[in-house]
């Protein structure tokens, strides 16, 4: 059987003052403590190594026994974690004093009781969480009886009613929303912006939907945030980009104006801005985008959004961003400094970032590379996504790699593999459900262009007549998207004008 990462990876998680929190409170502990021992020669490990454990202590009687010393251990992690962070969220401090309502109900002491109670359901209505004021309401009610048969009537029963049943209807509107956007994101992360018919109907469902579409449909600000998000997700799925950022700006103004509904949901924030930034790239608006990135760099490292999580979220949009927009500026120099340093990062985070996220990066790299003009580098990074293929991520980008990679070996004059791979990209889009009229149209005059590459007479007039029917088809909206990966229309420009192509990206866009 093979061994379980799931310890080592806890450990290496860990940051500084998690490892001395939990070192220190081992320390309170009686009795041998051989999982310290298993602590600090995991921490030592670059790589995790089982048998070097078993051979480091070889003799020692719990090494027979280490599934269950490794379990225990993580679990002594959890704990250590949990103390250390029972102050640093909402809902943990919110959990604690239900704890400490529940204890003093038990013993008695129904006044500490209710005081305790006062100050847990100001702090779930300040920060709209639902389910522990629903909960800290039966607690309330559990109280009132005691207060009647001590003959205090201070409160009325109905009143609490009513409470109950606004808590229990803005719990049930906030349940409708996260569904809502549940599906609209499983429909964007299996396939991308709407191309098809399927997944039109799919989206312009969820849009036309009465919570998303009505006005004052969320009862709460909370789910307020997450109505005009899904409003403005189905928009970018449907690339109105226009209306994606009215809604989006919506939100931000939400989070900015209420400080506590911000901290407690900042990867929606953090996602809202990302948002933004796609869509002022794609309007090439690429000093706001700059500018949004600052704001989300400055967030980094600061007391309040310190976790690792969020630190993954941080370096993946912003270098992401950064990285597009040097390419669509044509600055592929800035672009090649700014790569070095996400593969140093994509090294340090490894398996904490999701394959899709690789993805990303991966056909930026190759643009990269291309735009520099190091057309066998690119092609490395295309073979890389191109290993990852899976039918459950996203096949738009799979898709763009592929019409890509035909590119790069054109470039690279390897003319008798380029048919073969336009048969099995055709092939692709049609199993795919994603042969749509842009996609066909690239590989028919890329056939073309391969089978007439040697008379350059009329390889001109095959990449002239390519970008005019391109810019035809990226007219339409949902055609546009496939530049925000490769500016195939600057490409054809570079070969009808016989420049780089990172000339003909900064003579396009700037």
């Amino acid at each position: 059987m093979k061994p379980s990462h799931e310890l080592f990876n806890l450990i290496k998680s860990l940051t500084k003052s998690e490892k001395r929190f939990f070192k220190l409170t081992s320390t309170l502990q009686s009795g041998e403590k051989n999982y310290l021992k298993i602590f600090d020669a995991i921490e030592k490990q670059q790589v995790y190594d089982e048998e070097a454990l078993k051979k480091q202590f070889e003799g020692e009687r719990f090494i027979r026994h280490l599934p269950s010393e490794k379990n225990h251990l993580y679990k002594l992690i959890l704990k250590s974690l949990r103390s250390f962070y029972s102050d640093n969220s909402v809902s943990a401090v919110l959990r604690t004093e239900i704890k400490n309502i529940e204890i003093l109900y038990r013993k008695a002491l129904y006044k500490e009781c209710t005081k305790y109670l006062i100050k847990a359901k100001k702090t779930a209505r300040d920060h709209e969480k639902f389910y522990y004021w629903f909960e800290l309401l039966q607690l309330e009610k559990m109280l009132l009886e005691e207060a009647f048969e001590e003959g205090i009537f201070n409160q009325s029963i109905d009143e609490l009613i009513e409470e109950e049943k606004e808590v229990i209807a803005k719990l049930r509107n906030l349940a409708e929303y996260h569904v809502l956007y549940s599906k609209v994101n499983y429909a964007f992360r299996s396939s991308g912006h709407v191309r098809s018919e399927k997944a039109a109907r799919t989206i312009e469902e969820i849009s036309e939907h009465p919570l998303i579409k009505g006005k004052n449909t969320a009862l709460s600000k909370r789910a307020a945030t997450i109505c005009f998000y899904t409003q403005g997700f189905c928009h970018l799925a449907s690339n109105n980009d226009d209306q994606a950022f009215i809604a989006f700006m919506h939100v931000k103004r939400i989070f900015d104006s209420n400080p506590l509904l911000k901290k407690d949901l900042f990867q929606r924030y953090l996602r809202t801005i990302y948002n933004l930034m796609v869509i002022h790239i794609k309007r090439n608006e690429f000093r706001k985008g700059f500018a949004l990135i600052d704001e989300m760099k400055s967030f980094k490292n600061t007391g309040e959004f310190n976790s690792i999580d969020i630190e993954l979220m941080i370096f993946r949009v912003t270098y992401m961003s950064e990285l597009v927009m040097y390419n669509r500026l044509g600055e592929y120099g800035k672009a090649e400094m700014l790569m070095k340093e996400i593969e140093v990062q994509l090294n340090r985070f490894g398996q904490k970032l999701n394959k899709e996220h690789f993805l990303n990066f991966y056909l930026m790299f190759a643009v990269t590379e291309f735009s520099a003009g190091k057309h066998n580098k690119a092609l490395i990074w295309i073979n890389n996504i191109l290993n990852i293929n899976e039918k459950q991520l996203r096949q738009d980008l799979f898709t763009y790699a592929r019409l890509f990679f035909i590119v790069i070996h054109f470039e690279l004059g390897n003319h008798d593999l380029i048919d073969y791979l336009i048969k099995s990209t055709g092939r692709f889009l049609v199993r795919q459900k994603r042969d749509f009229p842009l996609e066909k149209t690239v590989l028919a005059y890329m056939r073309k262009l391969n089978r007439n590459h040697a008379n350059p007479v009329i390889r001109k007039n095959i990449l002239i007549e390519f970008r005019n029917e391109l810019e035809i088809l990226i007219r339409k909206p949902e055609n546009q998207v496939i530049l925000f990966y490769f500016d195939f229309l600057s490409w054809l420009d570079s070969q009808i004008n016989q420049v780089p192509f990172y000339t003909a990206v900064q003579q396009r866009n700037l």
